[in-house]
């Protein structure tokens, strides 16, 4: 599907970097930023802007940072560039934090919020564009908001100037029908603003929701290559690119990095779709439970952990019969 306004951002190293604390190296960035230039993607999204005073240092990666002297020293001298985004969470980001984008290798800041805190992300937003930059909302999990909720919200965000608002699948638990009620919803409410929008993958339906997203009208597009990102990933940047059918979009880059890589990275993480995952995506519930059963002995024991979430009063019973 050809759409001139459609606009690819990759999350691969901000995602995929709730995996492993951003341990990533220096070598495996740069890689990245490389494969993504030639490949025509519009934006790279790095990592986050973070408070040290919140965020060890000595078990956070760099990329939970984002110095902009080390992302300066991954891009050097690679051409052609890409846009570079980075992260804010709402209440772990100090305006001394983020400079002046004049100073800045990036382009983009995108805040994240949960719904009951868009005041105070389009607070953010405005200081995020006061600087210069280019800023988005992400409206996280907004499966598990009510109607009105959603509508409060869209209608305080279209009074601004805030120029691109995302949908989020934060759990992975829409369907393509769920994905037309909220891109219509969010495109009713805010005229003259970019639509995006964000999946995962716990019931192997991001790059479809993706899809039915374009056809609904969202201009801007999050992927991983490899579909790296927390729990189960997200949709898979190697798939949306051969979807999108714009001679701009270049494949061959992509397979190449994740021949390179991914595969070899995958041996040492852990991603994509396992039973867990997609238990909590049904559920619509927060993947940190799954996340830390993969952690546990019993990491393959996919009833038990079924049975947990759905029964919990069994295993209580069981405790106390003991």
């Amino acid at each position: 599907m050809y759409r001139k306004e459609i606009k690819v951002l990759d999350c691969s190293i901000r995602d995929g970097g709730l995996i492993n604390n951003w341990q990533f190296s220096d070598e495996f960035v740069r890689a990245n930023y490389r494969a993504l230039a030639e490949s025509g993607v519009d934006y790279m999204e790095i990592g986050y802007k973070a408070s040290k005073t919140q965020f060890d240092p000595k078990v956070y990666g760099k990329w939970r940072f984002c110095a902009d002297e080390d992302v300066r020293r991954i891009i050097d001298g690679i051409t052609p560039e890409v846009k570079l985004s980075c992260m804010v969470d709402i209440g772990r980001v100090e305006d001394k934090d983020i400079v002046q984008q004049t100073e800045s290798p990036f382009s983009m800041i995108r805040v994240a919020c949960y719904i009951k805190d868009v005041d105070k992300a389009i607070d953010l937003c405005n200081m995020i564009m006061d600087k210069g930059y280019e800023t988005t909302v992400n409206i996280m999990a907004v499966s598990t908001n009510l109607d009105r909720e959603i509508d409060e919200a869209l209608n305080d965000l279209s009074k601004t100037s805030i120029p691109t608002v995302y949908v989020v699948d934060s759990y992975g638990a829409m369907y393509c029908e769920d994905v037309t009620f909220l891109v219509k919803k969010y495109r009713d409410a805010l005229p003259g603003k970019t639509i995006g929008i964000h999946t995962h993958n716990n019931r192997q339906l991001a790059f479809s929701n993706t899809i039915q997203a374009i056809i609904d009208g969202a201009d801007m597009l999050d992927a991983s290559v490899y579909g790296i990102g927390r729990g189960p990933g997200n949709c898979c940047l190697e798939l949306l690119m051969s979807f999108l059918q714009n001679p701009k979009y270049k494949l061959r880059p992509i397979l190449k990095l994740i021949q390179e890589e991914y595969l070899s990275l995958r041996e040492k993480i852990e991603w994509g779709y396992i039973i867990p995952y997609m238990v909590t995506g049904v559920l619509n519930e927060h993947p940190r439970v799954a996340i830390a059963f993969r952690d546990s002995p019993e990491r393959d024991n996919f009833v038990k952990f079924y049975d947990k979430l759905t029964t919990p009063e069994t295993e209580e019973e069981a405790g106390s019969a003991r």
